[in-house]
């Protein structure tokens, strides 16, 4: 089989691809192999050894592409060295550990599927991208994100230490 390495990623507004891109970087500089895709564009994983798959949380749930690319791969992902990172809480000072249960809450639904590697990462707000359901949900007094302005508080400290730490085989050189 081969030791090849897919960064795949769902993402709304594009936080979850630079995560994915940086991550897809660092495995590239330890000596793998690495694509780097839209989870919707995947048709096949029979190329690979391993997939890392990153995803947004919004109000709690995994984006859809993100589930949509683990049901269509179920069989595959089954065999191969898979690792999850999602972007869930948009400030640091949000509660980790509750974003991190909605991951853990996800993946339990999911008992064949067996992660070699899961991180919840902070991602970023921009108020002025927001479409649909995500603007209105930003508008009440009462909504966590109402009145919040435009940040980044991605800790790529972590997100490079979590993507040195990952061992998928082709990633080990």
């Amino acid at each position: 089989m081969s030791s090849k390495i897919l960064v795949a990623y769902a993402t709304r507004y594009g936080s979850t691809r630079e995560v994915a891109e940086r991550i897809g970087a660092k495995l590239r500089g330890r000596g793998a192999d690495v694509d780097i895709s839209p989870a919707a564009s995947v048709t096949d994983l029979s190329g690979y050894s391993a997939v890392v798959l990153g995803a947004p949380y919004y109000i709690g749930k995994m984006l859809k592409d993100a589930t949509a690319f683990l049901e269509q791969h179920h069989s595959a992902l089954e065999t191969m060295l898979v690792a999850i990172f999602a972007l869930g809480p948009v400030q640091a000072t949000d509660d980790m550990d509750e974003a991190r249960e909605q991951l853990d809450k996800t993946l339990e639904k999911m008992d064949w599927l067996k992660p070699v590697a899961t991180e919840m990462f902070v991602g970023k707000y921009d108020p002025a991208v927001l479409r649909g359901l995500d603007k209105l949900v930003s508008k009440p007094k009462a909504s966590p994100l109402h009145g919040l302005g435009a940040h980044d508080d991605c800790d790529w400290d972590a997100i490079d230490g979590w993507a040195e730490s990952l061992s998928l085989g082709g990633a080990d050189a």
